[in-house]
């Protein structure tokens, strides 16, 4: 039986301030096997040049599904991830003017001129000091772009180009219609800082969602919600900072993993009550480990169905992604070559190889080595190996791939089924990858 009131969709066009907070009110809920529609807004530049935001970015707000409970876990399959942004601008960032913030500019800017702390603020004109502080009308925005781009979109064949000066600046000046930023979203768009030091560099469109998760159990700002921004959080000089114990309470959500798209299977921890499902930051495109530290960060909508599995307490996510997706070495044996494996196994009188099926756990961290780490020790602990047993597997039959730098890592390998069947989700496995 579903909770009263409970749905079969929900839409979903709010947003947070910045902040994942489990004590706000949450959508829905929706039901086990309900979907969530979203309407997402732009990620990190906009909500970087707009102060009263908590966060490096503006998510949606959580949507409870019924029945999930703090050890449980929530399978997210993507259904569809939509651009809608017909532009955006991107690039290397920098923060020379200390006095814009308290101790981070993503989560704690104020006014350099009159102290006003997470102003409102209005755009003058375009360029990089178009943001104004609306109390004293100072600039305010705490990053520069030290090498940034404009560029538009051809949805129907997926490709896109950068743009040279004046083209930039003839889009920043309609920076709401180019960026259809949605209409509960309250930042700036970065289009206005016109930006165009790459031109005529060309590029393939593949959307994704670089945040996807659950809501922490305690509050954190929304592009904190991992292991590596969520280390500046620890003896931060503001309001949100943490205890390096913690940072346990994260779900990882603030993933930038290019794979956790369209056809991918995300499975999430549960914290609180409710799961709180959110999405946001989703990327027309993206290097692995997002190099220069921001990508194509656009306005899109989303579609994704949720799965309840009781029982199964995560630390972190779990991804399946899209069989095109998977490492060489992790994807699952073709009919070829699992009759020359038998053969082979045979010749030498060692007993048939054992049933597989890949998995990807995602490990973050202050740093690459860190992040690591963290991978091969969910993937033992939940597995029930040891962690020397992972590595083999990683390097025998998978790999390890950068999310995003300095902190997201993919430890992906073929897992044997058992262990798979024992913690719940070896039918996810089996129907994603038709074992």
């Amino acid at each position: 039986m579903s909770e009263k009131g409970a749905s079969c969709t929900v839409f979903v066009n709010q947003f947070t301030d910045g902040v994942l907070d489990p004590a706000k009110p949450m959508l829905g809920p929706v039901r086990d096997g309900g979907f969530i529609v979203a309407n997402t807004a732009p990620g990190c530049w906009g909500p970087m040049i707009t102060p009263e935001l908590k966060g490096g970015h503006e998510v949606t707000v959580p949507v409870a599904v019924e029945g999930a409970e703090p050890g449980d876990a929530i399978a997210i399959r993507i259904k569809d991830v939509t651009v809608t942004s017909a532009a955006t601008s991107s690039g290397c960032d920098s923060t020379p003017d200390q006095s814009r913030f308290k101790g981070d500019p993503f989560v704690a800017k104020q006014c350099p001129s009159c102290g006003a702390y997470r102003p409102k603020t209005v755009t003058e004109g375009i360029g990089q000091g178009s943001v104004r502080c609306a109390e004293c009308g100072a600039e305010i925005s705490p990053f520069v772009m030290t090498n940034g781009y404009t560029i538009v979109f051809d949805h129907e064949n997926g490709v896109a180009v950068t743009l040279d000066r004046a083209a930039a600046e003839k889009v920043a000046a309609d920076a709401e219609r180019f960026s259809s930023k949605p209409d509960n979203s309250v930042q700036n768009p970065i289009l206005v800082f016109a930006p165009s030091d790459l031109q005529g560099v060309p590029t393939r469109m593949k959307p994704f969602l670089g945040q996807l998760g659950t809501t922490p159990s305690l509050p954190f700002p929304d592009s904190h919600n991992a292991g590596d921004f969520g280390s500046f959080l620890v003896g931060a000089p503001h309001e949100l900072a943490k205890t390096e114990e913690e940072l346990i309470h994260r779900t990882d959500g603030h993933l930038d993993v290019n794979t956790v798209r369209a056809g991918a299977v995300l499975i999430c921890p549960v914290k609180v009550k409710g799961g709180g499902v959110y999405l946001g930051d989703m990327h027309a495109f993206q290097g692995n480990g997002e190099i220069a530290g921001h990508t194509a960060d656009v306005a899109g909508v989303a579609t994704l169905q949720v799965h309840l599995i009781k029982g199964l307490k995560l630390d972190g996510p779990i991804l399946l992604p899209a069989e095109e997706d998977l490492p060489h070495l992790a994807r699952p044996l073709t009919c070829a070559e699992k009759e020359a494996v038998k053969a082979l196994a045979e010749k030498w009188g060692t007993d048939m190889a054992e049933e597989d099926g890949p998995v990807c756990f995602i490990g973050t961290g202050p740093n690459m080595n860190a992040a690591i780490d963290n991978s091969l020790e969910r993937a033992a602990s939940l597995l029930d190996m040891t962690v020397d047993e992972v590595r083999n597997r990683v390097t025998v039959a998978g790999a390890i791939e950068i999310g995003r730098a300095p902190g997201v890592v993919m430890t992906t390998f073929r897992c044997p089924v058992e262990r798979l069947e024992k913690i719940g989700i070896l039918p996810f496995v089996r129907q994603q990858y038709s074992l």
